[in-house]
C-alpha cells in the first residue's frame, strides 16, 4: 500500500487537536436533555477506582452483558471486534489462542488480558487463551486503551482487556442450548453444537454461589491447504496454481482435513459479605479443548483416475496434521475490606495453571496416513500473582491509590518423538527441552486530585523489579548442549499524567502521556529450535525489555437525548522492539533491534430511542511505521505488522416487545504479516486480507422462561482469508430456558 496515496495522509493530524475543535464545534450548541445510559457505566479498569465512563481518564470501550446477549458470539474475544480501535484477530472457532491487540500497539503480548483482576497473559508466549471462558459467564467487558504500566506494569503497553464474570442476584437456573451450519460453502464452519448450564442463588443476606458448564464442539472446516512450491510432475491433473503471500508461485495439491474440535469448560464461585465493606470471593475455573483433524485429501491423480499422495520430493507426510489440545485451571481469591474506616483495601490472589498445551507433528519425510514417526509437543505452564492496593482520601480534594504486586512464572517446552504420530503414546525418548522462569516486584502509587470543578488530574507512577533465572535449553545429540544460563535483573520506571476537563455540562475533553514496557517472554529467552527444513531460530537470554512512550487526546460530547458522539488521536512510540536477525543462511537469532511508531484516530456514534433502538457507529485510523531495525534494514519505512490502516464497524440493536434483533457490520483493512511488507497478494492461504462482512441475529421470548433466538453469520457470504480461509455464511438455531 502507498501511503503517499491514502487519502488519510491529506488529513492535519499532526497534533490531533484540529480534529477535536471540529468536533466540539459541530456539536454546538448543548441542549439541556437526559444523559444516556452508557456514560453512567461504572468503570474500574482506568484507575482501579469506580469512575463513570465520563470521568474516566482515558479512552476506554465497554462491552455490556446486554450487549453480548444481542449478538451471536461464541467466544469472549468476539465480543470486542465492534469496538473502535479493538483487533480480534481470530477467524476460526478453533483458534483458541487469541490475538487482541488495542491503541495502535501491536502483538498480543503488548496488550495486558485480565480475568476479573488476574493476568491471563502466557508467561511463554504473551498470548491467551478465549477458549476458557463462557460468553455467559460475563457480566462486562471494559478496555482502557492507552499505555498503563503505571498501574499494571507489563504487558500493558496498548492497553488494558478487563473481563468481569458475573454473580447472581437471586435464585436462578439457566440451560441453553444450539446448532448451526454452513449455509453454502462446503469449507465452512460445520455442524457446530453448543450446550451452556449454569445456577446460582443468594443465600441470605451474605452468601452468593454460582456454578456453570460450558461445552461446545464442532467437525470443523478445510483451514489447512497442502501448499508446494514445487510444480507436480507431468501427467498429474487436479493440482491448481496459486501465489505465496509474497506473490511467488505456489502449487495447490490438497489439503490436510477438517479441524474437528472440542471444548468444555466449568467455572465454580462464592461470595460472601460479611459486611457493607468487607466481602470475599473465590473463584474456579477448568477449561479443557481438544482438537483433531479428519481425513486429507489429495486432489492429485494420474492418468488412470488413482489418487496420487507422493511425487518427486513431496511426500505423503506433507498432506497430513496431527492432534492437539490444552487443559488450564485458574484459581482466584479476592478480599475487599476497609482500613480504619478511611482506605478501601483490596486483595487479589490468582494462580493460572496451564497444565498442557500440547501438539503432535508427524515427519512429514516418513509418516503415512495410517502411521508412521512423528513428535509430540507441550508446554505446559504456570503463573502466581498477588495484588494488593489501598485507596484513601488525601488532604481535602485528592484521591490516593497505593499498592504493590508480586508475579512469578515459569513454562516448559518438551519434544518426544514417536513411533506413531497417530497414537500419543507411543512416546519414546525426550529430543528436546527448554524452560526458564521470571518473576516480577512492583510498587506503584495514583494521585486523582480535583484541581477545580471542572479539572481533574492523575499523577501516577510504577517500579517494576524483573528478573530471569533457571533458564535451561537441551538439543538432544547436538553439540554444545545442554546449556544453561545466568538469572539476570532489570527495572523499570512507568510514570503517567492525564487531565480530564468538563468545560461544559455534557462535554468531556482528555489528555493523557506516559511510559510503558514489555518484559521479553520466556519463548524469546530461551526457546532455541530448528525447523524441519533445519533453519534453526535461537533463544536470546540477554534480551532486554521494550518501552514506548505514548500520548492521547479526546473529547466525549453528549447531544439531545440518547445521542453521543466521541472523538480520540493518540500516538505511541516504541524502543528495543524484539526482532529476528538473519546469522547465517541457517540460523536466526532474537535481538533488540527495532523502533517504532503509530499514530492514529478513532471516531465513535451513537444514538438511543429511549430502551428499543440503538444505532451506533465507529471509524479507526492508524498509521505506523519502523523507524529502525537493524535486524531487518529493508523493513525501515514500511508499516507494522497486524495494524490495519482502516476499520469500519456500524449497527443497530432492536428490541420491541418479545422481539429483539440486531445487525452489524465490520470492515477491516489488509494486514501485513512481515516487516517488509512483502505479503502484498490477496486471496492466498496465509494473507491477512481486507474483508467486510455483516452478521445478524433475532430473537423472541416465547415465555417467561422460554426464548428461541436465529442468527446468520458473514450474511453477504464474503470469501477473505485471516492466514485461512475464513468461514463463509453459516446460521445458528438457539433455545434457552431460564428460571
Amino acid at each position: 500500500m502507498n501511503k503517499n496515496n491514502h487519502i488519510f495522509n491529506q488529513l492535519p493530524l499532526r497534533s490531533g487537536f484540529n480534529l477535536l475543535v471540529l468536533l466540539l464545534s459541530l456539536a454546538s450548541p448543548l441542549r439541556a436533555q437526559e444523559a444516556p445510559a452508557r456514560m453512567d457505566e461504572i468503570i474500574v479498569t482506568a484507575t482501579r477506582t469506580e469512575k463513570t465512563l465520563e470521568t474516566v481518564p482515558g479512552s476506554v470501550g465497554v462491552v455490556t452483558q446486554k450487549e453480548i446477549a444481542n449478538r451471536q458470539i461464541f467466544s469472549v474475544d468476539q465480543t470486542l471486534n465492534l469496538l473502535p480501535g479493538v483487533i480480534a484477530g481470530r477467524a476460526r472457532l478453533r483458534d483458541t489462542m487469541s490475538y487482541l491487540t488495542v491503541g495502535g500497539v501491536p502483538g498480543q503480548g503488548r496488550t495486558l488480558i485480565l480475568l476479573d483482576g488476574i493476568s491471563l497473559n502466557s508467561p511463554y508466549s504473551g498470548s491467551f487463551d478465549s477458549s476458557g471462558i463462557a460468553v455467559e459467564d460475563v457480566a462486562k467487558i471494559e478496555v482502557v486503551k492507552g499505555p498503563f504500566s503505571s498501574l499494571y506494569g507489563g504487558n500493558a503497553m496498548g492497553g488494558v482487556v478487563n473481563i468481569i464474570t458475573r454473580m447472581p442476584d437471586k435464585r436462578e437456573a439457566i440451560i441453553k442450548t444450539g446448532y448451526g451450519t454452513a449455509w453454502s460453502r462446503g469449507d465452512a464452519q460445520n455442524d457446530l453444537v453448543s450446550l451452556y448450564a449454569a445456577g446460582g442463588d443468594k443465600i441470605g443476606e451474605k452468601l452468593r454461589l454460582f456454578i456453570s458448564y460450558d461445552e461446545k464442539s464442532t467437525n470443523g472446516n478445510i483451514s489447512n491447504l497442502n501448499i508446494q512450491t514445487k510444480k507436480p510432475t507431468a501427467g498429474l491433473t487436479g493440482w491448481s496454481e496459486t501465489t505465496s503471500t509474497t506473490g511467488a508461485k505456489r502449487y495447490l495439491i490438497g489439503n490436510r482435513g477438517n479441524d474437528a474440535w472440542k471444548n468444555d469448560n466449568i467455572a465454580f464461585k462464592a461470595r460472601y459479605d460479611f459486611s457493607d465493606a468487607t466481602k470475599a470471593d473465590l473463584q474456579f475455573q477448568r477449561a479443557t479443548h481438544d482438537y483433531e483433524n479428519g481425513a486429507p485429501e489429495t486432489y492429485l491423480r494420474n492418468a488412470a483416475g488413482a489418487e496420487v499422495w507422493t511425487y518427486s520430493t513431496v511426500k505423503e507426510g506433507s498432506f497430513l496434521k496431527g492432534a492437539g489440545g490444552a487443559a488450564r485451571n485458574l484459581y482466584r481469591l479476592g478480599l475487599e475490606t476497609e482500613w480504619f474506616q478511611q482506605a478501601a483495601v483490596k486483595i487479589t490472589l490468582g494462580y493460572v495453571d496451564q497444565q498442557k498445551r500440547w501438539y503432535v507433528t508427524p515427519t512429514s519425510a516418513t509418516a503415512t496416513r495410517t502411521g508412521g514417526p512423528g513428535k509430540l509437543s507441550d508446554t505446559p505452564t504456570a503463573s502466581w500473582s498477588a495484588d494488593m492496593q489501598a485507596t484513601f482520601p488525601l488532604f481535602k480534594s485528592q484521591l490516593a491509590t497505593i499498592g504493590g504486586s508480586y508475579k512469578t512464572g515459569w513454562s516448559d517446552s518438551q519434544e518426544t518423538s514417536l513411533t506413531n504420530w497417530t497414537d500419543e503414546g507411543s512416546a519414546t525418548n525426550l529430543t528436546y527441552q527448554a524452560k526458564g522462569k521470571d518473576r516480577n516486584y512492583a510498587l506503584f502509587f495514583q494521585d486523582e486530585i480535583q484541581i477545580f470543578d471542572k479539572l481533574t488530574a492523575w499523577i501516577g507512577a510504577r517500579q517494576d523489579w524483573w528478573e530471569t533465572f533457571d533458564g535451561y535449553v537441551n538439543q538432544a545429540g547436538t553439540v554444545g548442549y545442554p546449556k544453561t544460563y545466568d538469572s539476570r535483573k532489570q527495572s523499570s520506571f512507568s510514570p503517567k499524567a492525564a487531565l480530564v476537563y468538563a468545560p461544559f455540562a455534557k462535554t468531556t475533553l482528555r489528555a493523557s502521556l506516559g511510559r510503558s514496557f514489555r518484559s521479553p517472554n520466556l519463548h524469546d529467552l530461551y526457546r532455541t529450535w530448528t525447523t524441519s527444513g533445519g533453519t534453526t531460530y535461537l533463544s536470546n537470554p540477554d534480551l532486554t525489555p521494550e518501552t514506548a512512550v505514548s500520548w492521547g487526546v479526546g473529547v466525549d460530547r453528549k447531544l439531545w437525548k440518547g445521542a453521543r458522539i466521541a472523538a480520540g488521536y493518540f500516538e505511541n512510540e516504541i524502543s528495543d522492539m524484539i526482532y529476528t536477525r538473519t546469522l547465517t543462511a541457517t540460523t536466526k537469532e532474537k535481538i533488540n533491534a527495532g523502533r517504532g511508531k503509530s499514530r492514529g484516530v478513532e471516531l465513535e456514534a451513537e444514538q438511543s430511542f429511549d430502551k428499543w433502538l440503538r444505532l451506533f457507529a465507529n471509524f479507526t485510523w492508524t498509521d505506523s511505521e519502523i523507524l529502525e531495525n537493524s535486524a531487518a534494514p529493508a523493513s525501515v519505512g514500511k508499516e507494522m505488522t497486524d495494524l490495519p490502516r482502516t476499520m469500519f464497524n456500524a449497527g443497530g440493536e432492536l428490541r420491541k416487545g418479545p422481539l429483539s434483533a440486531s445487525l452489524t457490520g465490520r470492515y477491516m483493512d489488509k494486514r501485513y504479516n512481515t516487516d517488509d511488507n512483502t505479503d502484498t497478494a490477496s486471496g492466498v492461504y496465509g494473507a491477512y486480507d481486507q474483508f467486510f462482512t455483516m452478521d445478524a441475529k433475532v430473537s423472541y421470548q416465547v415465555t417467561s422462561w422460554a426464548s428461541a433466538s436465529f442468527s446468520v453469520a458473514n450474511i453477504l457470504d464474503r470469501e477473505y482469508f485471516s492466514y485461512s480461509l475464513a468461514p463463509g455464511r453459516s446460521w445458528f438455531l438457539e433455545l434457552t430456558l431460564r428460571y
